[in-house]
């Protein structure tokens, strides 16, 4: 694939990754919010790439970016989503950083 660059944004509330080919204008995305009465765990909403980006491994490299981060910055991800909740099935190793 050609390179992606994953960036990460926050809000008050939550925020997203977002994965930026460089082959393309457009963009995938994983959005989370935070647990009401516990920021420290994060509740990963949403995972949408659009089709013509599809088929790169996208939506598993931002998942993979949230998992790093969680293990950098000491939150938990709670899988809401049902594409995170199978990598999460795919992925035993990631249980450290499962809320």
């Amino acid at each position: 694939m050609v390179g992606l660059t994953i960036t990460r944004h926050e809000t008050a509330t939550g925020g997203e990754y977002r994965a930026h080919p460089a082959d393309s204008e457009a963009l995938g995305q994983l959005t989370w919010t935070t647990q009401a009465g516990n920021p420290a765990v994060h509740r990963a909403d949403l995972v949408l790439v659009p089709s013509e980006i599809g088929g790169r491994g996208i939506a598993g490299r931002l998942v993979e970016a949230m998992v790093a981060d969680a293990r950098e910055n000491h939150f938990r991800i709670q899988p809401l989503c049902s594409y995170v909740v199978a990598a999460f099935a795919r992925h035993p190793e990631w249980a450290d950083v499962k809320a």
